[in-house]
């Protein structure tokens, strides 16, 4: 926290930092028995009729009385990373738009708007990189009619807690009542040491995803478009862990896109009559080794919040979290994106 010379805490931040990244200590609710200290570290995304607003790194907003400081300054605008490759947001954030790509896509100023039949909402969201070229609520209206006219609902895929980060959007689609309807997380490591954990062998790997490796990627079949999603990117891998039995389907299978330095693992995903056998570190051994051969130096993978699974199997492998990202949907609108295999090791992909 800021102190002054004479060792008291001071309040050094004003409605003109909103945009930056900021430290604060407020005392806690008034009239509790217990007035602690409480401190919020993110941006300042609005500072209005005496409230503040700060987006956390996770992407939860906090509303905090101006009343209740007794401390806050500006902090640099992103963290120093204690382990994993150097990367901006805005290169983590093309290199996976390019390792699923839409069917469909129109640009909107520096915005991109995707769409691909409802499959996923990374396929079928606004991916804003940049202004728009027109003023917000125009903009919002044009994305509104542009994924309306293909009968999805609007939504924009934001992020938080790296610099360069959409803090600021989001509080804005936030206060015109748009819907955070999904959190997850993009994490980043080295393919290296996730290649010398599986042992060769008992992983086959191909450039297509043929009928059994969709058999345990999705049970009820995939659409066309759907495999176009899935076969799109610089250079497609998928890894296929037999059944145990003669027409079976697979027991693990994954998916990586090599793009330059970087490797992005996906639809890594287990029977679960045999997880906890190592299916899924074999997995992404074979898809590392081979992303190793092409030239990458750096992985990266997209796990949400809630699959405890996968994030201690991917957090053992040495990745960590770079930045959160959510999908905004426009109010008014309804609609779930059509399900697909998680970079995880169960349930359902809903990002």
């Amino acid at each position: 926290m800021e102190i002054s010379a004479t060792g008291r805490l001071v309040v050094r931040i004003s409605a003109a930092d909103v945009g930056k990244r900021v430290s604060v200590r407020r005392l806690g609710e008034p009239g509790m028995m217990d007035e602690k200290f409480t401190d919020t570290v993110g941006v300042l995304t609005s500072w209005d009729e005496g409230v503040l607003m700060i987006t956390r790194r996770d992407g939860q907003s906090v509303r905090i009385p101006e009343s209740s400081l007794v401390a806050g300054k500006v902090v640099p605008a992103a963290p120093a990373r204690r382990r994993g490759p150097a990367a901006s947001y805005e290169e983590l954030a093309r290199v996976a738009a390019r390792a699923w790509r839409p069917v469909e896509s129109e640009p909107l100023g520096e915005w991109e708007l995707r769409a691909a039949d409802g499959f996923t909402r990374r396929a079928n969201s606004v991916l804003p990189l940049g202004a728009p070229g027109l003023p917000l609520d125009e903009a919002l209206t044009v994305v509104r009619q542009w994924y309306g006219d293909r009968g999805l609902p609007a939504r924009v895929q934001t992020a938080t807690g790296a610099e360069g980060t959409q803090e600021l959007l989001g509080a804005e689609l936030e206060r015109r009542g748009w819907i955070r309807e999904v959190t997850a997380e993009l994490w980043i490591g080295a393919p290296a040491p996730v290649a010398d954990r599986g042992e060769p062998g008992g992983v086959v790997l191909s450039r297509a995803a043929d009928e059994a490796w969709l058999a345990r990627y999705q049970r009820k079949g995939v659409s066309e478009v759907a495999l176009k999603v899935l076969g799109s990117g610089p250079s497609v891998w998928f890894a296929t862990v037999p059944g145990t039995a003669e027409g079976a389907a697979p027991a693990a299978i994954g998916r990586c896109v090599v793009d330059g330095r970087w490797a992005g693992f996906a639809a890594v995903e287990v029977d679960p009559g045999q997880r906890r056998r190592g299916l899924a570190t074999a997995v992404m051994a074979a898809l590392a080794r081979r992303a190793l051969d092409e030239g990458a130096s750096a992985a990266w993978l997209q796990v949400e919040t809630d699959n405890a699974a996968a994030r201690k199997l991917y957090a053992g492998m040495g990745f960590s979290t770079h930045h959160a990202y959510h999908h905004y949907r426009a109010p008014g609108t309804a609609g779930t994106a059509r399900t697909a295999g998680t970079a995880g090791t169960a349930g359902t992909e809903r990002y």
